[in-house]
């Protein structure tokens, strides 16, 4: 389903794209300390704001320049408790040629934005790279089961809806069929890949090719070339 293919390249993008702003943002900051200044600052003011139904503090700090000129401002980030307490003595870094752009000299204020881009990055782009890789390692699969699985005749079960997976709402159809090593007396089950659409109606009384690894039954392909190709 196009919607599966959009959705693994999407968090590859995603990630990578997040990835690429932590590496912005820590260049970002590291060029800042490098011509940064430090000043002494005072919390003069807890700022309140509301975020997910609850108050948040950010704190409103001053300090003065080496030329003497006093500059406020706030950090970029708000918690809930406040990190600082009014009257608080900070350590301050700033740009000469702007002062306002002042931060407070912590790992929090320096270093939490692009560890947060960075940490979201990775995990979105290992989840694509997975998705990916997952189905890339399935169609080797289904290659070698073609060209060296043994193909057998199974008989259909039932066809039941994939409660694991929804795309949109909505949850892809799987048949099932069986068959019987009469060597061994086992009794095997098979599944179909997903089908985005229901197959019952298709499903004569022919039986269903499986394609299976002689050494390990359990490692199958199920045939379902019959159905219909469905058109998005």
């Amino acid at each position: 389903m196009k919607a599966l293919s959009f959705i693994k390249y999407t968090f590859l993008t995603i990630g990578l794209a997040l990835i690429a702003a932590a590496l912005y943002f820590y260049q970002k900051q590291h060029a800042f300390q490098e011509k940064a200044v430090t000043a002494q600052g005072t919390v003069i003011e807890l700022l309140e704001s509301t975020s997910d139904n609850s108050i948040v503090y950010k704190p409103l700090v001053l300090f003065k320049t080496k030329e003497g000129k006093e500059v406020k401002f706030t950090t970029s980030f708000s918690t809930s408790p406040p990190s600082y307490s009014v009257g608080e003595s900070v350590e301050v870094l700033y740009d000469p040629a702007e002062p306002n752009s002042a931060s407070i000299n912590g790992f929090t204020s320096l270093w939490l934005g692009p560890l947060i881009c960075g940490v979201l990055g990775i995990i979105f782009f290992l989840i694509g790279f997975f998705i990916v890789l997952s189905n890339e390692l399935k169609q080797r699969e289904i290659r070698y089961l073609r060209e060296n699985g043994k193909r057998i005749s199974t008989k259909f079960a039932h066809v039941k809806f994939n409660n694991g997976l929804a795309v949109n709402g909505r949850n892809p159809f799987l048949i099932y069929s069986q068959w019987l090593d009469t060597n061994t007396n086992e009794l095997y089950v098979f599944k179909s890949d997903n089908i985005w659409f229901d197959p019952t109606d298709f499903i004569g009384t022919e039986p269903i090719k499986v394609m299976i690894d002689p050494k390990n039954p359990k490692k199958y392909y199920m045939d379902i070339s019959f159905l219909p190709a469905m058109k998005n």
